[in-house]
């Protein structure tokens, strides 16, 4: 048998020889997509375009508005803008160092002091690579080839990871004569790359800004928040004083039994920044909301309970609130255009009687609080009344807690805002980071499981809905916020790693969700795990993992 069958996304077929690449493939199927086609998904596993077709499969083929070729693209405009940076200026360094909304943050550690005419530069010699069309070349190396590659070069974080992954064969890329890794496929050609911006902070540090997932015709305007990059700063500055600014380190601790304490030292700093905004709330006098935002599985529940406990130190009588208790019923809740409900709506929350049991609490009226069930779908009243005393204040967690359509009634003044996310500022090695998204996803996870009955792949088909919320009730709202929170602790994957592997292996080979739950599995492989014992009772990572 000479040929194979190819099913596409719509149901049509074709012959082709076999071993035909995936990229001659395309190529006949590239004028009907609208960006450029990065890779695609074969019988739902993720593969490159130089892949080549054996036998019969079902193609989709994907571009950056799909969440993995979304990271294919992230990272294939990651090395382009390194290796423009290495050709413009000799014994430069580039560092990636966290994600920002919209975009990286990254730094050049160089001797030269960058000016803005740089940044030029730099957007010219990235638009020639592009242009060039070069190659990216996909290597398969021995990791102890590898390993002794970066120690050569002083990437001794690097060889450790390789090491510490225990794989035999790592994967490298190269374009030009530059070398690097990273955790997901790459584009084949760099003029897959088609839009891309940069920002420039000063101090050598550049905001590598890259289009939008939802599919914009241009790239996304930056939007610079002090407080998110002061956030990270001040996490980045904490790693350095303790001797772990990178994943190979945390794993040095926990091989050498060492981690308790600096899992001691993450909860103090934690609860000093929990202390810090209760005294400022408290200074503030007029504060009599105190509304806790921040996207899905950042541990809103867990710090308003924090919150109230530093609170009551300086004299008041806290009540909490948490706006998901006031979901609409399910039969109620709104759809979105393909049918499916959308919980991350405003319109999905019962905003009458939220504001009237809100406005009863503030004329000091008894009231009685619901309850929501998330497997009934229903609320439930409880049993008891509130009442907020003349030393109350009232603490309100929720999705929608930056908008003040939420709270209408209640003037600006009254209000302390703040925004929680789990910024983990550890570094898998100076060009990769972990990712705040899939901590939060690892998370959600975890909890979905034990708390909600959720499967695993539930959670993750649900994931890029809740993502578009974030993006839609959350993010355009940080700015209204007083204080930003960092809610991350620098150890807690190798925690949640107890308990999302079992979960992940769970998802078979047919299903929609593999390929995610394989890119999970593999970039869990970095961390070393740690048991739950060592984790406080009222510990942050106890809202997830119970």
């Amino acid at each position: 048998m000479n040929t194979i069958t190819i099913t596409f996304k719509d149901n049509s077929t074709k012959e082709f020889p076999i071993n035909t690449t995936v990229s001659e493939v395309a190529s006949m199927y590239e004028t009907r997509m609208k960006h450029p086609i990065l890779g695609a998904r074969l019988n739902n596993e993720i593969v490159s375009l130089n892949y080549k077709l054996t036998k019969d499969a079902k193609i989709d083929f994907i571009d950056y508005t799909d969440p993995y070729g979304y990271r294919m693209y992230q990272g294939g405009l990651k090395f382009i803008y390194e290796v423009a940076i290495k050709e413009l200026y000799d014994n430069t360094e580039v560092r990636f160092w966290h994600s920002v909304p919209k975009g990286i943050m990254t730094e050049i550690v160089s001797e030269k002091n960058l000016i803005k005419d740089d940044l030029l530069k730099i957007k010219q010699k990235m638009q020639e690579i592009i242009t060039a069309n070069l190659k990216i070349e996909k290597l398969n190396v021995l990791s102890k080839d590898a390993i002794k590659y970066y120690e050569i070069n002083g990437q001794y974080e690097k060889s450790k990871n390789v090491h510490n992954t225990n794989d035999e064969i790592v994967t490298l890329y190269r374009l030009k004569k530059y070398f690097n890794y990273f955790y997901t496929e790459l584009p084949l050609e760099t003029s897959k790359i088609t839009q891309f911006e940069l920002v420039y902070l000063g101090k050598n540090k550049i905001v590598l800004v890259y289009p939008s997932i939802s599919d914009e015709e241009e790239s996304p305007e930056y939007v610079h928040y002090d407080n998110i990059i002061d956030t990270f700063e001040r996490g980045e500055e904490w790693l350095k004083i303790m001797g772990v600014p990178y994943l190979s380190d945390v794993n040095d601790r926990i091989s050498s039994n060492r981690i308790q304490s600096l899992i001691k030292s993450n909860e103090l700093v934690f609860n000093e920044n929990i202390y810090t905004v209760a005294k400022t709330i408290h200074e503030k006098k007029d504060v009599k909301v105190v509304l806790i935002s921040g996207p899905s599985s950042t541990g809103k529940t867990t710090t308003a309970k924090r919150l109230t406990s530093y609170l009551e130190t300086f004299g008041y009588e806290p009540i909490i609130l948490s706006v998901d208790d006031f979901f609409k019923d399910r039969s109620e809740t709104p759809k979105l255009p393909n049918g499916k409900l959308d919980f991350e709506s405003l319109n999905a929350i019962d905003l009458e009687l939220f504001n009237k049991t809100l406005n009863d609490l503030i004329s000091q009226k008894e009231v009685v609080l619901p309850r929501y069930n998330f497997i009934t779908g229903k609320k439930e009243q409880q049993e008891k009344t509130f009442f907020l005393k003349e030393n109350g204040i009232i603490l309100i967690e929720g999705l929608h807690c930056l908008n003040d359509e939420l709270t209408p009634n209640i003037e600006r003044k009254y209000k302390f805002k703040i925004y929680l996310s789990p910024f983990i500022p550890l570094a898998i090695d100076r060009h990769n980071y972990v990712s705040t998204v899939d901590l939060r996803l690892l998370r959600r996870m975890v909890r979905d499981n034990r708390d909600r009955g959720a499967d695993v792949r539930k959670t993750i088909e649900d994931w890029q809905l809740v993502r578009a919320g974030e993006e839609n009730y959350i993010f355009p709202y940080i700015h209204q916020a007083d204080v930003v929170i960092n809610t991350a602790y620098v150890f807690e994957v190798g925690v949640l790693k107890v308990y999302a592997e079992p979960l992940l292996y769970s998802v078979r080979a047919d299903s929609p969700y593999y390929e995610e739950a394989r890119r999970l599995l593999k970039s869990l492989k970095n961390f070393y795990p740690i048991p739950s014992e060592y984790i406080s009772s009222d510990s942050i990572l106890r809202e997830f993992i119970g």
